[in-house]
Parts: structure tokens; sequence; C-alpha cells
């Protein structure tokens, strides 16, 4: 069974619709693949289907029910907000041990499965008082996706997400820039720029549709 991370530069770069679209490629190749957000803010049951857990569920052709829901997404929080903030203020307290341990056992059964287990926001992104997702990854120890936009600023954050992924002696799969609706230049442009920076993993881009060649480099980086 293949497992990876998925975490992002910052919030909003597009980690969802990276998501969405290996977990389509791969259930295509004929991969069983499931998708986790294990950890969501901002989450309105009544508009399920346009959050990240009900876009998930869809690639998954899943039903939007809530066993489903909670199946992917045990921790949902109202407000959209740090999940440190949107925790504190439902009176709980999040812990990066527990939410790691229902990655463990939340994996296909297939000896050729894949399991993706998304984020929230970016790297640094405090879940409590002392531990950010950083924490949640080294808890897992599993290989990083990083997904990052191609805005404005897009190469500091970046390169700040992958300085505090080395530091932590996770291995970076590759990095996904998944285009952004405003780029100051071409994103290939700023895949060159980050892979004179970044020689251990795949720089792809992902262009807003994604075809199926679009994907292959992508899916590449799963092995």
């Amino acid at each position: 069974m293949t497992r990876f991370f998925i975490t992002g530069s910052g919030t909003g770069v597009g980690k969802t619709f990276v998501t969405c679209e290996l977990v389509r490629a791969l259930r295509r190749s004929g991969r069983h693949t499931r998708a986790l957000k294990p950890l969501i803010t901002g989450f309105d049951p009544g508009a399920a289907a346009d959050s990240d857990t009900g876009l998930l569920l869809a690639a998954m052709e899943e039903e939007l029910v809530p066993v489903s829901i909670g199946a992917i997404s045990p921790w949902r929080f109202t407000e959209p907000i740090s999940p440190d903030m949107a925790a504190a203020h439902e009176g709980r307290r999040l812990d990066a041990a527990e939410i790691a341990a229902f990655c463990r056992y939340a994996a296909p059964g297939a000896e050729d499965g894949v399991l993706l287990v998304e984020g929230i926001g970016g790297v640094m992104v405090p879940l409590n008082d002392r531990e950010t997702v950083l924490d949640w990854m080294v808890a897992l120890g599993w290989p990083v996706l990083l997904v990052t936009g191609s805005s404005l600023g897009t190469l500091s954050h970046t390169l700040t997400a992958v300085e505090a992924i080395r530091t932590r002696a996770l291995a970076l799969a590759g990095i996904v820039i998944s285009e952004s609706p405003e780029s100051p230049v071409p994103p290939e442009e700023t895949a060159e720029s980050l892979r004179r920076f970044v020689r251990e993993a795949t720089v792809a881009v992902l262009p807003r549709p994604a075809s199926p060649d679009d994907m292959a480099a992508v899916v590449g980086m799963l092995g």
C-alpha cells in the first residue's frame, strides 16, 4: 500500500483540487484509492457538497451522507479559521498523534491501494498551543506531496515550506504547482525557479482544467 501526505505552501493553493485529480487518475488506472481530509474548518453541513470533504467524496464516487462525511473528516469545525482557534471556540482540543492514528488505520485493504491524506492550510498551521500540521506529518512519517500556487509570493512560500519539511527529515515526493487564477509569470517559469533550489524532488505544473497528460507527471511522483 502506498501512502502520502498532501500539504500546501499556504491556504487556498489547490490542495483539494490536486487530491481530487489524483484520486480520479489513480482510479482510472485501476488502483484502489482512498482520500482523507481528517481536519476541516469552515464546514457547513448545509453546503457539504461544496466543501473539501464533499469534493473528495465526489472524486471517490461515494455518497454524500453523514456516515461517509464522518469517515473521511471526523474533525469538523464551523468557523473558517485556523484549526487551533476553531477547536478552542468549540471547547475542543486537537492532538497530532490522535489525528495521525486515525490516518494510519483508515488505509485501503488492497495491497496495491493508495491512501492520500490531505492536510489543512499550510505546513505550519497550528493545531493547538504547541503543535502544527508539520507535527502531524512527522507523526505519520509518510512521503510528502507539496502543493503550491503560481501567484505572486509563491517562490518564497514554497521554499519556506520545503525548508520546514527538510528540517524534520521528511521525504519530499514532489512539488505540484496548481495554477492560480492570477499568475505574474507562466507557471512553468515558476517551476524552473523552484527546480534550481529543490534538487531532490520533481516539480510539476498542473493547469486548470487538468488533462490526463497533465496528471501523468503528478501520478509519477507516487511511484
